[in-house]
C-alpha cells in the first residue's frame, strides 16, 4: 500500500510494509528518498496519517500551503 500526501507543498509517500509505516519524499520523477528521521507509529491508523504528518511538519505551513492533504492517484 502506497499513499500520497501534499505535506505543505512537498509531495510525500507513506508505505505500509511489514506492519510498519515508511515515509518518503517523492521527486515527482519516479524517484523517492526515504525519510529516516521521522518515525510513524506502527499502530497509527491509515485515516490518521494526514493529521500525524501535519503535527510533525507544521513548521513548514504557509499561507500558500496551510495543511496536509491526501492526494488521490
Amino acid at each position: 500500500m502506497l499513499l500520497k500526501f501534499d505535506v505543505f507543498g512537498k509531495t510525500m509517500l507513506v508505505e505500509r510494509k511489514q506492519n510498519c509505516w515508511l515515509l518518503f519524499v517523492d521527486s515527482g520523477r519516479g524517484m523517492r528518498t526515504r525519510v529516516f528521521d521521522v518515525v510513524i507509529p506502527p499502530e497509527l491508523a491509515q485515516a490518521d496519517l494526514a493529521v500525524y504528518l501535519d503535527d510533525i511538519f507544521h513548521e513548514h505551513s504557509s499561507e500558500r500551503h496551510p495543511n496536509v492533504t491526501s492526494i488521490d492517484k
